[in-house]
């Protein structure tokens, strides 16, 4: 099976790609590395097309996948420049969509629990969006263009929750939480967190975000999912895990929050994609974290940011 990756150098697509191989698929990546880092293409075999997702055609022409797996994206949430964000995730979108029909590729897209913002919780994917920043309202208008072209294109997208992992170092501010509180620990600080700490996440590790676009790749028919835990962690409980791991004993530092679009508790209703994409995730915070600095060394890192 032939499966084209876009924004596949970034941190989940370069983890899918990778797990894509693994599986034997025969693999194109498309990346503009404005947000994603060659490192994470390392032992990849498949072709790497550098450019923009609004040339996605051009730059494809003459090979027809089976499948794409959207996964390019601006994710920054603090950017409030709503037309760069609507230029990469809906206009950027539309090229991908237009080219999955043109050659009768499938379409497995990420979206994103930023589309429910402050909602109530658990949040379920047939509650009311109502995101907070143009980040969300981004990928709100990119589920809306997938159904549009419901008739042309069959496209099943993922509302990722947090999600954490490997490959997510080049992200910068733009990386989880638990990846920048490590750094903070491992160069020896307290870490940061917004008063006090007792905001909520629903914490995904990358391979069963992974896992999920491997069982959204089976589905018949598009549809929406939230790929969640279905359980959530507060930071507080995030600093006692990655102590325990990590070998620390370090007592956060409270500062005050200065987004007034902030986020305080995201927690998916996992019923639905449990059914309807059979996934179950494998990992939960504890386990997560601990199979995460398993792989990367985080001293190293924080060593490299001086």
């Amino acid at each position: 099976m032939k499966a084209l990756v876009t924004g596949g150098a970034g941190f989940i697509g370069s983890n899918l790609a990778h797990a894509l191989q693994r599986k034997g698929f025969e693999l194109k990546v498309l990346d503009d590395f404005s947000h994603s880092a060659d490192s994470n293409l390392e032992g990849l075999e498949g072709e790497i097309l550098r450019g923009d997702l609004l040339e996605t055609e051009r730059l494809v022409s003459g090979w027809r996948p089976d499948v794409v797996f959207h996964q390019a994206a601006l994710t920054d949430t603090t950017v409030m420049d709503e037309a760069a964000m609507r230029r990469v995730n809906v206009e950027g979108f539309r090229k991908v969509l237009d080219f999955a029909a043109k050659c009768g590729a499938r379409v497995v897209y990420a979206s994103s629990a930023a589309v429910y913002g402050a909602g109530p919780t658990p949040m379920r994917e047939d509650q009311p969006l109502a995101p907070l920043n143009p980040y969300g309202v981004s990928k709100m208008e990119g589920e809306a263009l997938a159904a549009e072209y419901a008739d042309r294109v069959t496209a099943v997208g993922l509302r990722y929750f947090n999600v954490y992992g490997p490959r997510e170092h080049h992200k910068g501010k733009s990386a989880s939480m638990i990846w920048q509180l490590a750094l903070q620990m491992a160069g020896r600080r307290r870490p940061r967190l917004f008063k006090w700490g007792e905001q909520v996440r629903d914490h995904i590790y990358v391979d069963d975000v992974v896992q999920a676009n491997l069982q959204a790749l089976k589905l018949n028919a598009g549809g929406i999912f939230n790929v969640g835990t279905g359980r959530s962690a507060s930071f507080n409980e995030v600093i006692e895990s990655l102590n325990e791991t990590l070998g620390f004993d370090y007592e956060p530092e409270y500062i005050e929050n200065p987004y007034a679009f902030y986020q305080n508790r995201t927690l998916a209703d996992a019923a639905r994609v449990r059914q309807g994409l059979s996934f179950e995730p494998k990992f939960d915070i504890r386990s997560g974290i601990k199979n995460y600095f398993g792989k990367v060394d985080v001293r190293e890192w924080a060593g490299k940011a001086g």
